[in-house]
């Protein structure tokens, strides 16, 4: 029954999305079940390309994407795959309309991971943040207004300046990470072996612009998707915030966490803050 394999492919990307971070899913849960699945099932797509460019080491990287990228379309196209985050992912994409445009943007960055190490002119930067974040966040508001363009389009300006800032506080927070272990540098202009306050301080206030630069567009967005993504929003400004109280030089040496109990104490913050119309 092609809907019971749907239902346990809509399942695997929910899976996904609780099992490999904590902080998206517990912001996914305070969505409205009406769009949550189709969070979800975008959450697993992207994850997974992501995997396969970062962490599957031990195996043929470009021939992985090739062939996930193959089966994506052939997916797109049929309106199935018998692999289940694809399938997952094409039903959201056809209930929602999702842009084309945007998929393969996303794969461009992707596909760039396995290659670029760095990112010295601004042009290469913003375009892998587009691709890599911002269509993420298109895709996202195209399930959040449901059908309605005009509300999209006022929107998409907030969702791609939100999908920036999330992107480049992972950045930030992983800078150890993507040097050492990925041998990658996404900020152009910024010598890495000579990281200090004020190359902290020039990045902190650039995601601090985008923060700002898509904040009323959370406040605008329809009743379902506005306390699911305002609570992302805090949960990534209080991990900005800690960033910014850290010296660089443990930034460097060391991953920056939130700990499960302040993620909390954000969601509870968040629901008063929604509750009683304090955004």
């Amino acid at each position: 029954m092609k809907v019971l394999f749907d239902h346990v492919s809509n399942e695997c990307s929910r899976l996904i999305t609780v099992s490999y971070s904590t902080s998206f899913s517990l912001a996914t849960k305070m969505l409205d079940i009406a769009i949550r699945k189709d969070i979800y099932n975008i959450y697993g797509f992207v994850r997974f390309a992501d995997e396969i460019v970062d962490s599957f080491h031990s195996y043929d990287k470009e021939e992985l994407l090739s062939r996930f990228e193959s089966d994506l379309y052939h997916a797109l196209e049929h309106k199935i795959s018998l692999n289940p985050i694809l399938n997952s992912f094409q039903e959201t994409f056809h209930l929602h309309k999702l842009e084309l445009e945007h998929v393969k943007a996303f794969l461009k960055s992707m596909r760039w991971d396995l290659h670029k190490k760095n990112y010295l002119k601004q042009e290469d930067y913003k375009e892998y943040i587009y691709g890599s974040a911002d269509v993420v966040g298109l895709m996202c508001l195209k399930v959040f207004v449901q059908g309605d363009q005009e509300k999209y389009e006022t929107l998409k300006d907030s969702a791609m300046a939100l999908g920036s800032a999330f992107q480049k506080v992972n950045f930030l927070r992983d800078l150890k990470a993507d040097q050492e272990g990925l041998e990658r540098s996404y900020f152009p202009e910024i010598d890495l072996k000579d990281f200090d306050e004020k190359s902290k301080l020039k990045i902190i206030n650039e995601i601090e612009a985008d923060f700002k630069a898509s904040y009323n567009g959370i406040l605008d967005l329809p009743k379902e998707a506005r306390f699911g993504v305002y609570t992302a929003y805090k949960y990534y400004y209080k991990l900005l915030k800690k960033l910014k109280r850290i010296p660089s030089s443990h930034i460097k040496e060391s991953r920056v966490r939130v700990p499960n109990y302040e993620k909390v104490s954000v969601l509870a913050q968040s629901y008063l803050n929604y509750r009683f119309n304090f955004l």
